[in-house]
C-alpha cells in the first residue's frame, strides 16, 4: 500500500474513532482503531492499541460535545 493511501486510511479511521458515551466505549473503540491504524501503516498493533484508547479517551475529555455517540 502507498504511503499517500496509509496517511488516508488512518485518518478515515481516526475520524471515525471518536464515538462512545462511556470510558469503556471510547477505550474499546480507541483501542480499535488505534490497532487497525498501526497494521494499515505497518507498525505494531499491540502498541497501536493502548496508544489509540489513551488517546480518545483524552480527546473525549477534552472536547465532550464533539466526543459524542454519532449512531455509527
Amino acid at each position: 500500500m502507498s504511503t499517500p493511501l496509509k496517511c488516508l486510511a488512518a485518518a478515515a479511521l481516526m475520524a471515525l474513532s471518536a464515538c462512545g458515551d462511556t470510558f469503556a466505549e471510547q477505550s474499546l473503540f480507541g483501542a480499535g482503531v488505534g490497532a487497525a491504524t498501526a497494521d494499515i501503516t505497518g507498525a505494531n498493533a499491540g502498541t497501536g492499541a493502548p496508544v489509540g484508547a489513551a488517546l480518545n479517551v483524552g480527546f473525549c475529555d477534552l472536547y465532550p460535545r464533539d466526543c459524542a455517540s454519532r449512531g455509527f
